[in-house]
Order: C-alpha cells, then sequence, then structure tokens
C-alpha cells in the first residue's frame, strides 16, 4: 500500500466582507481556529490550490481572491505532523485574500470543520490559533 505525505507547502486564505473575518473551528485540534487552508497537491501552484480550496471548505465561489506575494515559513505543530513525509518539520505557507461584497453562505467540510462565525477584525485576531494567520488578518484589517 502506497502512503501519501503532504507537500511541505500551502496556501492560506483569509475571506472578509467588510470589516468581517470568517473563522472556522477545526475538528482536530478542537478549540483550533482558522482561516482556510490547505496543502498544496503534486505539481498544483498556490493560485489553483488556494481557488480549490476555498471551495473544498466553504462552498464560496464568487469574490475576489487575491495572491497575496507573501510568505512565511513555520514549524509543523506535531499534531499536524503524520501528514508530512517523516523528517519533515517546516511548512511554506502563501497567503492569499479573498473579498466579498457581503457575508456569503458557507457550506463546512464535515470532515474538516465544526463551526464558522463571522467575526470583527479585532475579534478574528484574538481568535485564531495560527501566528501566521493572525499576521494577514493584521495586514488586511490595515489596507486602505
Amino acid at each position: 500500500m502506497e502512503t501519501r505525505f503532504r507537500r511541505a507547502e500551502s496556501v492560506l486564505i483569509v475571506i472578509y466582507a467588510a470589516d468581517e473575518f470568517l473563522l472556522m473551528e477545526r475538528c482536530r485540534p478542537v478549540g483550533f481556529w482558522q482561516s482556510v487552508t490547505g496543502s498544496l497537491e503534486w505539481d498544483e501552484l498556490p493560485d489553483s490550490a488556494a481557488r480549490r480550496e476555498v471551495i473544498e471548505e466553504t462552498g464560496i465561489d464568487s469574490g475576489i481572491l487575491k495572491n497575496l506575494q507573501w510568505t512565511q515559513t513555520y514549524e509543523i505543530s506535531p499534531s499536524f505532523g503524520k501528514v508530512y513525509a517523516p523528517g519533515v518539520t517546516r511548512n511554506l505557507e502563501h497567503a492569499f485574500s479573498l473579498q466579498l461584497k457581503q457575508r456569503a453562505p458557507v457550506t463546512l467540510s464535515p470532515s474538516e470543520h465544526v463551526q464558522y462565525r463571522w467575526v470583527s477584525s479585532l475579534e478574528a485576531l484574538a481568535t485564531v490559533s495560527s501566528d501566521t494567520n493572525r499576521a494577514v488578518i493584521e495586514r488586511l484589517r490595515r489596507r486602505p
């Protein structure tokens, strides 16, 4: 049986409408709140992965998706490490934003998330579990 490991390269897509941000709680680990994230498939470009992950995790297929041309590298949490090849400890994350005119209906992927909330930028900053997610939200809340 072939074991498939994820690439140590991913996308983070922060979805917002006006001054509200969409956050989702992961199934595992419990209490882990984040924006849309996902690993790149083999031979997949970050822009394609971002579009795919937004649809898979939220069902949202509208809005303006923007590659922020910003990457961050972080240590992979042991709770997520089992899906990466042995010895892989760091991940390269590409940052994106998805701007909506207004809140859109959200259809969660039940295998990934248990609930979602639209929250203010300040609540989003206080709630997200990832430093890289917090950095992108902070950058977007300062937008002109």
